[in-house]
């Protein structure tokens, strides 16, 4: 009986996948993985593996593979995009497996966000502008609870960011106007980030929604809302500032 492994393998550059996650998949026996979100050459370090596409399976389907594979001593992987604790429903698939005895071990990955963070050359927190990120989806088939509306977050005026989403990017920018995001807040959608058809797609509140609409963008992007996207101004850090002592550096003062 072997444990299964919950790997993510980063947002789509085969490049950014962990040496970590990269070793397992090399040495995996069985890889169920996310269908289409998974790049072909992450595929291809499965060299000895048989794969299965989990977007042709349902839950019951799923699990049956890692079970039954896992209690033979086999090497299986559960291959994520991404993070696997982000959207990726892995609490349900590990209790599972762990009331058949079956443990489990969850391999982090680069997420999306991050990634789109990257291809936007900022960073998501900025001294005097925000110091808090918000991650959530729109609500659709999956319920939101009332507390994490997007006009109710929308009130922190952080870095809002959004998966699973674009698709409801007018619904999206009327409730984040709602809740207190001026029109003229930068916003950005990044399509595929890091993959090689990547796109980036920069606009405020107010034209965002049509731009995406002539992109025709419906899908497998991340959608960021804050000031911090086009900052008209901002604070330089604390830590590396002249006057600022903390443990391995004194403060120069002249």
């Amino acid at each position: 009986m072997s444990d299964v492994f919950f790997v993510g393998c980063g947002p789509g550059d085969p490049d950014l996948i962990t040496v970590k996650a990269k070793k397992i998949i090399q040495n995996a026996d069985v890889v169920v993985y996310s269908g289409s979100l998974i790049p072909e050459p992450v595929l291809k370090f499965c060299k000895k593996g048989k794969l299965y596409d989990a977007a042709k399976l349902v839950r019951e389907e799923i699990f049956e593979l890692l079970y039954k594979n896992a209690k033979k001593g086999k090497l299986v992987v559960r291959l994520h995009d991404g993070d696997p604790s982000i959207y990726g429903a892995i609490k349900e698939q590990i209790d599972n497996l762990e009331k058949k005895g079956i443990k489990s071990v969850v391999v982090p990955g680069v997420t999306a966000f991050l990634a789109s963070a990257a291809a936007l050359g900022t960073q998501l927190t900025l001294p005097g502008v925000t110091q808090t990120i918000i991650v959530t989806r729109a609500e659709s088939r999956t319920k939101v609870p009332k507390r994490e509306k997007i006009s109710e977050l929308a009130k922190h005026k952080a870095t809002l960011i959004f998966y699973l989403s674009v698709h409801l990017l007018s619904k999206l920018v009327k409730e984040a106007i709602a809740g207190g995001y001026k029109k003229t807040t930068p916003a950005a959608v990044v399509y595929r980030a890091s993959w090689k058809d990547q796109k980036i797609i920069k606009g405020t509140l107010e034209n965002i929604a049509s731009k995406i609409k002539e992109e025709k963008i419906t899908r497998t992007a991340i959608v960021i809302i804050s000031d911090v996207i086009d900052p008209k101004t901002y604070e330089y850090s604390k830590l590396y500032d002249k006057k600022f002592s903390h443990g391995y550096r004194k403060a120069k003062v002249n």
